[in-house]
Parts: structure tokens; C-alpha cells; sequence
């Protein structure tokens, strides 16, 4: 009786070691691929807001305007600078009596409480300013 003190096992460890690699690889594109999307200088600056709906809309003209933006969120923008309610008041105060054709846009984003609409609306219509745009999407 022969017994044999060595076993032959078939072990292969090349298709652990391909999958380690391709899941780092994953892995590091999927963080600088997010990355490079979060700190995308373009998408900082752009404000993004889902406007309402309207079936009547009409273009907006060559005069000066000044646009005010609220998101979602709460925050009140003047261009796109973030400001309070009270420094927009004194900022286009200040750019209405250079210039009493000023054209205000307000964007205000769909899911805006209309309290926060009618407290921007309220601002303007003290300072005395009578074109006001709303903006919309066509439907």
C-alpha cells in the first residue's frame, strides 16, 4: 500500500487578483469622475432652479436687466452673488436710480413658498420699480 504524502490541489489565485485590480480601478474613476463633477468651476456658478410652467410666454427684451433668483432652499441670489434680503434691497436701489428703465427678472424655483415670492415682490414694488419680469418655461 502506497500512500502518498502530497496532494496536488489546483489552486489558482489569477482571477482574485484580476478582480482586486478592476474593482480599484472602479473604484478610482468613480471617485475622480464625482469629484470633478462636484468642483466643476461651470457648475458652481450656475444656478440651477426648475422654474414653473406657463402656456404664455413671451422673450425677453434688449433693455437692462437685473435678475433676482430664489432656489429652493431658501437662499436669494442678486446675479449670481448671494445676498440677504436687505442688501438686495440697497443694491438695486442703488442700480434703479442709475437707471429708472431697470427691468428686474425674478426666478423664483417651483417649490418656493409663495410667502417668499410675495416678501421679493414687496421689496420691489417699495423701491418703486414697475418692470418686473416673472420668469417661466414654456409648457
Amino acid at each position: 500500500m502506497k500512500i502518498s504524502g502530497k496532494r496536488n490541489y489546483m489552486l489558482s489565485l489569477e482571477s482574485v487578483a484580476m478582480t482586486d485590480i478592476v474593482l480599484n480601478m472602479f473604484i478610482f474613476f468613480f471617485i475622480s469622475f464625482s469629484l470633478l463633477y462636484t468642483f466643476e468651476p461651470f457648475r458652481a456658478q450656475k444656478l440651477e432652479i426648475k422654474l414653473p410652467k406657463a402656456s404664455n410666454t413671451t422673450p425677453m427684451g434688449e433693455e437692462e436687466q437685473l435678475s433676482v433668483t430664489l432656489t429652493n432652499e431658501g437662499a436669494l441670489y442678486l446675479g449670481k452673488e448671494l445676498t440677504t434680503a436687505k442688501e438686495l434691497k440697497d443694491r438695486i436701489y442703488s442700480r434703479y436710480k442709475n437707471n429708472p428703465r431697470l427691468t428686474v427678472v425674478l426666478r423664483a424655483d417651483r417649490l418656493v413658498r409663495f410667502k417668499q415670492v410675495v416678501n421679493i415682490l414687496d421689496i420691489l414694488s417699495g423701491l418703486g420699480i414697475t418692470r418686473l419680469n416673472i420668469a417661466a418655461v414654456q409648457e
